[in-house]
């Protein structure tokens, strides 16, 4: 492998710089178990076709003051709902609903597919989230890292263009943490690349930064102080290139690009603040 080569990996792969990242995988699965048995909850309700097209529903304890789509990261290649219970126990607590969706991988799909189906998964939420007690007609996202790639795609949507019977602004604003927002960068990736095949003209339609937000919906980011510097550059990238469509910039000091979601539990976190602020809950 030639240093270039190398050195997009160690940009862009955060499992070749965290060494503990198994044990942090195990540590979501098991608070992500105990989530499951602890709330009140939907599991594997179908918004779409196969097994993949399915979400978790958690309900908010009491009335429901917010709907949150929470969509998980993986490189769009590995993970999946269930190891990700886990976010929903701390904002359910503070009286919002909790929607996880599953979504197929690479590289039996391609990175459209997956967009296609967290259009899908909006499209169902803002239909059905009432039945959930929720209100439906201001549902916001949350993703990490390809998450927060599939997150603001979602601000990009012409939902009317989907749907007709669907309003402009579907999403009302979403939260992305490590996200990705230029993808021509992950096509240089090859640890990445060879799962999720993206070549230039694939990665440039399914790029937010070279697409403009659909509505004024609002974009909060948020990075780790301690991530690869390829997450920094992206999420500078995104900044510059929405203006103002990005409303605020998280900073998760001393935390890394798995640690970072610790900050999703933990109602005292600035993250977590701003996650409520942003469902204005």
């Amino acid at each position: 492998m030639n240093a270039d080569k190398a050195n997009y990996d160690l940009l862009y792969n955060p499992r070749l710089i965290v060494k503990d990242h198994q044990e942090i995988f195990d540590r979501w699965d098991r608070h992500s178990q105990r989530a499951r048995a602890a709330l009140e909850c939907y599991l594997d309700v179908p918004y779409g076709p196969g097994e993949a097209g399915k979400m978790d529903v958690f309900r908010a304890q009491g009335r429901s003051r917010g709907l949150l789509m929470y969509i998980h990261g993986g490189y769009w290649r590995s993970l999946d709902k269930k190891r990700f219970s886990f976010v929903a126990p701390a904002l359910a607590g503070a009286g919002v609903t909790v929607v996880v969706p599953d979504y197929a991988l690479c590289p039996a799909v391609r990175v459209a597919d997956i967009v296609m189906q967290m259009v899908q998964a909006c499209a169902w939420l803002r239909r059905n989230g009432d039945n959930f007690g929720a209100p439906a007609n201001r549902l916001c996202l949350c993703g990490h890292s390809a998450g927060g790639h599939l997150a603001a795609m979602m601000l990009c949507c012409r939902w009317p263009e989907y749907s007709p019977g669907l309003p402009k602004k579907v999403v009302s604003a979403a939260m992305s943490i490590s996200g990705l927002y230029d993808l021509t960068e992950i096509v240089k990736v090859p640890s990445v690349n060879c799962d999720v095949h993206l070549d230039e003209s694939s990665a440039l339609k399914v790029s937010p930064a070279f697409l403009p937000p659909a509505t004024d919906a609002p974009l909060y980011t948020a990075v780790g102080g301690e991530e690869n510097e390829g997450f920094h550059i992206q999420n500078r990238l995104i900044g510059e290139k929405w203006g103002k469509v990005r409303r605020t910039d998280i900073s998760c000091p001393g935390k890394n690009h798995f640690t970072v979601l610790d900050e999703v539990c933990d109602p005292e976190s600035g993250l977590f603040k701003a996650i409520l602020e942003m469902m204005d809950v």
